[in-house]
């Protein structure tokens, strides 16, 4: 008996000394960096970090670490700023692959393109160098007619100089219009005879009924959806080019902004393929809500292998700079195809939108909406009011929707966010590409108060902030340039108050960006227990200048302790 309590008793001693050191070959150490936790809404720093397997196992100090961590492979940061990767809050993943199968149209500082010369000069070179047969569709994205040179859309008669035997369709930099040559209409059967669908125009020439090409909000969908169809063959062929694009700007987890069905499914084999480096989220297209709550196989919420399909997007109304984002005040500038209180367009009639928020909270789906003008958001805001009473649900239920945009909030809606517990997420790049223009269509008081961050996180709310790419670039650096500046193309800062700092600039696409998909215990900060996600920067946002964030360079992105880009 005494022989075996003596055993006991070495054992014992022996696990209590162990638990002191692990000793593991698999752990990484990083070090001599300036190492941003992201916990809390103050900065706070580590002198170092480890990962094994995918995880954060420790963050603390250097001392303590290589004492409790031996052998672990030791990386020294050199001095850069380590903080968690980048969650992307609000893009378009598939249209970013898709504009690779398509013509750059885009201005400076994106594109070159200047003027409408350029822009016919850039498709006629596109049809030669590749090869492009008459009768073949050609798709160009990202002009910008305030940008160009003549302060107008290009139309059918402008492209049909170039390619009049190829149906053309060339898409606006807000994804909400295009304009189309008059082969691409013929395909779609516009013709004078054809009138607006709800929640769209069919632009026409002065004093005719004959269109010009351009098709907005409604009337663009037949048209976008032709090219999704066409450049969907070649999906694979672009999926890790993309990918790679969304690392080498430090995001560990990008979104889907609507995605239809069989797009979900693509994702979801590239997924279980073992294809993926970075973790994706989509958002499910409003129109196919019923069938997507009825599909026992989709799983909301729920990660396999990388992809997860969060909730559902609707889009409610179109693009401010387009001027088809629906105000509750008119724009102090022309409208293209209205005459009399131009207010813009709502994509949705309220009983519509009642009926789409009822079923998807009846199901605990969450939603994503769009929302751009301020008459929009109070739809939505009564939508949600609707819903929760019919459902006699909560008003203030933890449901997490998400007004996307929300670039035109007033304070008495941000108000009942708050009451409503809704949360939005916001585009301040629209300070930086169209802030001038938001002034003169808008007047100055509604333009400073565009994506108004700082009164947002005042009122207790949690805002995310995003580039919507393709509308502007995949670039999250850029995205807290112009948060914490909001300096437009002229030079003039639009809406000084909501400057933010920079620490909040970065939890927007950190910590809150994780809270908006649910994903706060899983990542978002360097905290023990997280996914070993993180993003290296050569400079840290939080000690430069103000000015000089946006020449800040990605150094290396790393998911789950895994380097999958580097500069």
């Amino acid at each position: 008996m005494k022989k075996i309590i003596y055993v006991i008793v070495l054992f014992s001693l022996f696990s209590c000394k162990e638990d002191k050191a692990i000793v593991s070959q698999n752990s990484k150490l990083f070090y001599n960096g300036d190492i941003l936790t992201m916990e809390g809404d103050e900065p706070t720093y580590a002198e170092a970090v480890v990962v094994e397997n995918g995880k954060i196992v420790w963050v603390g100090s250097k001392t303590e670490v290589q004492s409790k961590y031996k052998n672990s492979e030791e990386i020294d940061l050199k001095g850069h700023t380590l903080l968690p990767g980048f969650i992307d809050p609000h893009s378009h993943f598939g249209m970013v692959s898709n504009t690779m199968g398509q013509v750059d149209l885009n201005p400076e500082p994106v594109g070159t393109v200047k003027n409408i010369d350029d822009i016919l000069d850039n498709l006629k070179k596109y049809k030669e160098k590749n090869n492009i047969a008459d009768g073949e569709w050609i798709f160009g994205w990202g002009y910008d007619d305030g940008q160009l040179a003549e302060k107008r859309h290009p139309n059918k008669k402008d492209i049909d100089k170039v390619l009049p035997n190829n149906p053309v369709y060339l898409q606006h930099t807000s994804g909400h219009m295009g304009v189309a040559n008059t082969m691409g209409l013929e395909k779609l059967k516009i013709s004078a005879r054809s009138k607006n669908p709800d929640g769209g125009n069919i632009d026409r020439f002065p004093n005719s009924q004959e269109p010009t090409g351009l098709v907005q909000e409604t009337a663009m969908y037949p048209f976008v959806r032709g090219m999704l169809e066409i450049l969907g063959s070649k999906q694979a062929e672009y999926f890790d080019t993309t990918q790679n694009y969304y690392a080498s700007n430090g995001i560990t987890t990008a979104q889907d902004g609507m995605t239809d069905r069989n797009t979900i499914r693509f994702f979801q084999s590239q997924a279980d393929s073992g294809k993926f480096k970075i973790d994706l989220i989509s958002l499910a297209g409003y129109s196919e809500l019923d069938s997507n709550l009825a599909d026992t196989s989709l799983r909301f919420k729920t990660y396999k292998n990388g992809f997860k399909v969060q909730g559902t997007k609707i889009v409610a109304d179109g693009s401010p700079q387009g001027k088809t984002a629906f105000f509750s005040k008119p724009f102090l500038t022309e409208v293209p195809g209205c005459h009399h209180d131009c207010r813009g367009l709502p994509s949705l009639t309220q009983d519509a939108l009642n009926k789409l928020f009822e079923t998807a909270y009846n199901k605990d789906n969450q939603l994503f909406i769009h929302c751009n003008g301020d008459a929009t958001i109070d739809m939505a805001l009564l939508a949600h009011k609707n819903a929760c009473e019919k459902l006699k649900q909560p008003l203030d239920k933890d449901r997490r929707t998400i007004i996307i945009h929300s670039q035109f909030a007033r304070p008495d809606q941000l108000q009942l966010f708050v009451k409503y517990n809704l949360q939005p997420s916001f585009f301040t790049n629209h300070a930086y590409f169209w802030g001038d223009v938001h002034v003169q269509n808008l007047g100055k008081e509604r333009a400073d108060f565009l994506s108004p961050m700082v009164t947002a996180k005042s009122l207790g709310l949690k805002p995310t902030n995003h580039s919507d790419a393709t509308v502007t670039p995949i670039n999250p650096i850029f995205t807290v340039w112009t948060a914490v500046n909001r300096v437009s193309r002229s030079g003039a800062v639009i809406g000084l108050a909501e400057r933010t700092t920079p620490y909040f600039a970065l939890q927007a696409i950190t910590s809150f960006a994780a809270y908006e998909f649910f994903d706060e215990n899983l990542k978002g900060t360097l905290t023990t227990g997280k996914l070993a996600d993180f993003v290296l920067l050569d400079k840290n946002p939080l000690k430069v200048d103000p000015m000089e964030i946006k020449n800040i360079q990605v150094l290396e992105t790393i998911k789950e302790g895994k380097t999958i880009f580097k500069k």
